[in-house]
């Protein structure tokens, strides 16, 4: 048999060109492979038969076989976040296909903001508490002496009318022991009756008006019997949830009375005529006690006001609303998710990561739709947890919440409901191409698997259940993606031994020598 003609110097040249410019290439651009291509190049095989000098050897198998799974060492699982907590468990469950809608935290009209103004006219003589102050409902406001000329008016004619009654009074018991003898007609007598009836009608009267002005009975029956005019008003922090009509002024006949009355502390049911309001309890800040923040401050000491005028205004920040901003086009989802009673997500941004509250629900769709921006509003209710609850050393109390109308925030709206699928963290997979994949854990070894996701979105990935994975497989479930680059990285090396197991001997032993200098000092 004929032997084969030895290769010519100017193709083994080409050779060694072909092989030595892309391995250098890539050992610059890739460090994973660095790693490799000197193992096989300056250590080829010593032994050999004499066809490896001129024919190709067979591989054993496929060259990328190595390339379908990547082994990490504990510290690289460790650097790439993978722990018990991370490596997700495969299982199957439903799913609710969610739309991202914008949204923002707004006050809920009527009930948030509450304006205190002056009941009376009079002139502020004292003023208990600041803005940014945190109080009780029955909570001491301000003190206001009066000078409301109707309600004096009407406090002097009502002791004037008692004065009169009382003298025609004793009048007709003296007529009517005088007339037993005889000495008075009966008809004098009978006028005087008269006169007391229209007395005591008239007394009637008036203390309707003084009901009217807001005076309750105890309190007018505290005028009858003192004789002395209510002349100090107490303004108090409203109950927002109550809703009374006749809710009673808080009078004292004057401010020293009134201070005394107010540190009285004694409850609504027991007050008695001209008594003070609840006092807030000062050893414990109880969370389930409703606060009242002061925002601002429209009154001062010493200033005069007129009955109407403003005198602070409260917030109510434990209860709160999202305004979510849907689309026109969108309504029909937010009705169906509102019938089925779906809960939504808001996503608070955070410092490292959006912060999610759970279970909220549609409460009601606008009537309307704005003509300009085509932006159809819908609400949820929002409860806003206290973060800081502190008394300062004057004992004013001083109150925050953790969210603040004006605040954006993200709703993530279920629109339909998958049944047993399986979900996993987006960051558990990754695209390459058109192949999403998923790295299964085998030991210290992480397989590639391609898989269908049926959908994503920013937070999970719902992938079909086709077999690709079984439950109880275990998943990298984040870094994915830094996953599917060492396994290309992985994939660029064995290209390269392959290409290079396809060169002569004599090829592979001149390439090795001329990358040395190259390569391992990058190594190093």
């Amino acid at each position: 048999m004929n032997a084969l003609p030895p290769a010519s110097p100017r193709r083994s040249r080409l050779g060694w060109l072909l092989l030595a410019v892309p391995a250098a290439a890539v050992s610059l651009l890739v460090p994973q492979v660095r790693q490799h291509i000197p193992l096989q190049l300056l250590n080829p095989p010593e032994s050999g038969t004499a066809d490896d000098q001129h024919q190709h050897s067979e591989p054993a198998a496929p060259a990328h076989a190595a390339a379908e799974s990547i082994e990490l060492s504990a510290a690289a699982q460790a650097n790439l976040g993978l722990n018990s907590s991370t490596l997700t468990t495969i299982s199957r469950s439903g799913y609710y296909r969610s739309i991202s809608i914008p949204g923002v935290v707004t006050e809920r009209p009527g009930r948030t903001k509450i304006h205190v103004s002056a009941p009376l006219t009079g002139v502020i003589t004292h003023v208990h508490s600041l803005p940014g102050e945190a109080v009780t409902p029955g909570t001491l406001l301000f003190e206001i002496r009066l000078t409301h000329e109707e309600l004096v008016t009407a406090q002097t004619e009502f002791l004037k009318t008692l004065g009169e009654l009382e003298v025609e009074q004793r009048e007709v018991t003296r007529l009517e022991q005088v007339a037993e003898t005889g000495a008075v007609s009966g008809r004098t007598l009978l006028e005087r009756r008269y006169s007391r009836d229209r007395l005591q009608a008239l007394l009637k009267a008036q203390r309707e008006a003084l009901r009217l002005h807001g005076l309750t009975d105890p309190q007018i029956d505290a005028i009858a019997a003192d004789r002395r005019l209510l002349r100090s008003l107490l303004v108090t922090a409203p109950e927002p949830d109550e809703h009374s009509h006749d809710e009673p002024l808080m009078l004292a006949t004057d401010a020293d009375t009134a201070r005394q009355l107010a540190a009285s502390a004694t409850s609504e049911s027991s007050q008695q005529p001209g008594s003070a309001p609840r006092q807030p309890e000062t050893p414990d800040n109880s969370p389930d006690e409703h606060l009242l923040v002061i925002e601002q401050l429209a009154a001062s000491k010493g200033q005069a006001v007129k009955a109407g005028d403003p005198l602070c205004t409260l917030s109510d920040p434990e209860h709160l609303l999202i305004e979510g901003q849907a689309f026109a086009e969108d309504r029909e989802m937010l009705t169906l998710t509102a019938s089925q009673n779906w809960t939504i997500t808001a996503l608070f941004p955070g410092r490292s990561s959006d912060e999610p509250v759970t279970g909220l629900q549609i409460t009601r769709l606008a009537v309307e739709i704005d003509p300009l921006s085509r932006i159809l509003p819908f609400y949820l209710e929002l409860s806003n947890p206290r973060i800081r609850d502190v008394r300062q050393p004057d004992g004013m109390r001083i109150v925050e919440w953790k969210y603040l109308p004006g605040q954006r925030l993200q709703l993530a709206v279920p629109v339909e409901h998958w049944s047993n699928q399986i979900i996993v963290p987006v960051a558990a997979v990754a695209r390459d191409g058109a192949d999403w994949l998923v790295f299964r854990r085998n030991g210290r070894l992480f397989e590639r698997v391609p898989v269908h996701v049926l959908h994503s979105d920013s937070q999970t990935a719902v992938i079909a259940d086709d077999g690709s994975l079984f439950p109880g497989d275990v998943i990298a479930g984040k870094s994915a993606a830094q996953l599917l680059s060492s396994s290309m990285a992985a994939r660029s090396v064995s290209g390269v031994c392959m290409a290079f197991s396809l060169v002569s001997r004599p090829v592979r032993q001149r390439a090795g020598r001329a990358l040395h200098p190259l390569l391992v000092p990058r190594l190093a």
